[in-house]
């Protein structure tokens, strides 16, 4: 894998600035977790090994060089792994609307199935993808979709691998997929809601075929103090370190926040933080889900719905707390902040990958029936943002879709 990447980097110097052969880009999500990272890693290494054409294959992480440090887990695993940071490639670093206006580009998309707004002027040069959320893209003649509700985006690529080219895994390989899957299924633990069968039998194959790998015990236990140590982020590295947005008549970040609720709601000035975070970023509302574990590695997920608006805040909530599908058993927990609505979540197994679909389903409604009126609202918590819905959700028009790349921009420039 090391000589790989840096292969990757000293082929697209060499071709970057003339003519020269496709660029064909395995792109993950723009959360950019370890599935996303190590999905597209190990994904374009497999398509560099088997596809025998022409085209330059390189993996490109959707997340700016500079916020790398924000993945404490990917950090941890890349030094795990033995590889060096410095080999990666990074969105800042790849114009792939250049590649794409000489006619260069080939997309394949892993841990994700559509492109995000911002990036659909790209959507013609997707040819593949490989997830396992829910499926928004049907396959085509010249864009096979393989889909597959499993808990780890890994597990689909170690089985692309094992059943069509099984002799270019190598030690660092299967400990980079089998960390990764080890990771989202949360050790296998069925209590957790996030295994399938095939997590199970893939875990299984790598532990046979490479016995030096570590226990899964001890190896999930590394990366999970690595991914929930928080320690020397502030509350917009938190917010940023794992969030996903979407947007409709208005928009809405879904930030995985790991602390317990009860710390959450005790940060100082939390208000005010959030607020100064929706009026730089564009957002309307936050519904952040905590995430802690008990001793059996258990999950423990709770709520927490941030807005201006109480018109939106009410409304987000009495959709979640009647959803069905799934039912996420959402009672009322105490909350000290007049813009912040609390909520236990007593189906620990709805993460936030089942969240996400009952959200943009309620936006689908709203932009549908505008089912979201005007309503007085509180007054603001300083600094007012000017899109903070004082007068009602959604505003005139609906706002610009921003994504998580933006945002970080904006934080970059202030």
């Amino acid at each position: 894998m090391e000589e790989f990447l840096r292969s990757c980097r000293r082929t697209l110097q060499e071709n970057l600035d003339r003519a020269g052969p496709d660029v064909h880009v395995v792109l993950g999500n723009e959360a950019c977790d370890v599935d996303s990272m190590v999905s597209a890693m190990a994904f374009a290494y497999f398509l560099f090994k088997t596809a025998g054409s022409d085209s330059l294959v390189l993996p490109l992480m959707n997340i700016r060089q500079s916020d790398l440090v924000l993945r404490s887990d990917i950090v941890f695993l890349l030094r795990r792994a033995a590889l060096p940071q410095h080999l990666l490639l990074f969105r800042d670093q790849l114009d792939l609307r250049a590649l794409w206006r000489a006619g260069r580009l080939r997309l394949s998309l892993v841990d994700h199935n559509v492109l995000p707004s911002s990036d659909a002027d790209l959507e013609g040069a997707v040819v593949e993808v490989l997830d396992h959320h829910q499926a928004e893209r049907k396959s085509s003649p010249t864009c096979p979709v393989t889909v597959e509700m499993v808990g780890s985006c890994a597990t689909l690529v170690t089985e692309r691998i094992i059943k069509e080219a099984p002799q270019i895994l190598d030690q660092q390989i299967a400990l980079l997929l089998y960390a990764t899957v080890v990771l989202d299924c949360v050790n296998m633990a069925a209590a957790a809601g996030k295994v399938t069968p095939k997590d199970s039998c893939y875990v299984a194959e790598l532990e046979a075929r490479f016995p030096s790998l570590p226990p899964r015990g001890a190896l999930f236990q590394e990366l999970q103090k690595a991914k929930l140590d928080v320690s020397g982020l502030n509350m917009e590295q938190m917010l940023l370190k794992d969030m996903k947005a979407v947007s409709g008549s208005f928009n809405i970040a879904i930030p995985v926040i790991y602390l317990t609720l009860e710390e959450l709601l005790q940060t100082a000035e939390l208000e005010e933080q959030l607020s100064a975070f929706c009026h730089k970023s564009g957002f309307d509302l936050l519904l952040m889900m905590t995430i802690s574990f008990t001793e059996r590695e258990e999950p423990i997920r709770e709520l927490a719905v941030f807005s201006h608006s109480s018109t939106c805040r009410e409304q987000v909530s009495s959709y979640l707390q009647r959803a069905q599908s799934p039912t996420l058993g959402l009672s009322p927990a105490p909350c000290p902040h007049p813009l912040i609505s609390a909520f236990h979540q007593g189906n620990v197994l709805a993460s936030r990958k089942k969240l996400l679909p009952l959200v943009q389903d309620f936006l689908r409604e709203c932009d549908g029936a505008g089912c979201l009126g005007d309503a007085e609202e509180e007054p603001a918590v300083p600094p007012t943002p000017t899109n903070s819905l004082v007068d009602g959700c959604p505003l005139d028009g609906g706002l610009p879709r921003i994504t998580i790349e933006e945002l970080r921009s904006k934080f970059d420039n202030l």
